[in-house]
């Protein structure tokens, strides 16, 4: 029986088609910490939101955290496919976010709507500034991005219609 076991190798070597480079596995830590602060927001909001329409505005914090929750795994996926290794410490991602800190206490549901809409915003224009250095460098990690983006910016236009006021909130929608 011991004739099967092997010794563990001492070295190993792929040849993969495709590795990142510094400036694509910064970007890409950027964009895995600022869905990852995304994802804490959006759970502190979830339980500290007090008010009107504060039940509906629950239940949509949740599909925020779920989608942050589920886009930083991806990345992070990502980012161990083309051999960079993500870091989700709770101390880089406090050191690290673009995201403006969410309050420690009670928040009302229409400064919850703009402080989580904002959140999605800043997450968004991380996806959006690094875009098309990924895409120069790697198509296949761009269209992950292109599937975040749409999602965050699709969340943050929902949750927004929570506080505006009809044709006169601003950004005003454009007509044709």
């Amino acid at each position: 029986m011991s004739d099967t076991l092997q010794e563990p190798a001492t070295e190993h070597a792929a040849h993969p088609p495709f590795q990142a480079s510094r400036q694509l596995a910064d970007h890409l830590q950027q964009l895995h910490v600022d869905l990852i602060d995304l994802h804490l927001q959006g759970k502190q909001a979830h339980w500290n939101v007090v008010g009107k329409n504060f039940r509906d505005l629950h239940l949509q914090l949740d599909e925020v955290v779920d989608a942050a929750r589920e886009f930083s795994d991806t990345v992070a996926e990502r980012m161990r496919a083309v051999y960079v290794t993500p870091d989700g410490r709770a101390a880089t991602v406090a050191a690290g976010t673009s995201l403006a800190p969410f309050p420690p206490d009670e928040v009302d549901t229409a400064e919850t709507v703009d402080l989580i809409t904002a959140a999605l915003y800043a997450t968004a224009a991380t996806a959006r500034r690094i875009h098309d250095d990924v895409d120069a460098e790697d198509p296949t990690t761009a269209d992950i991005l292109h599937a975040i983006l749409e999602r965050l910016e699709q969340l943050a236009w929902m949750i927004d219609a929570e506080n505006r006021i009809a044709n006169r909130s601003i950004p005003r929608p454009i007509h044709e």
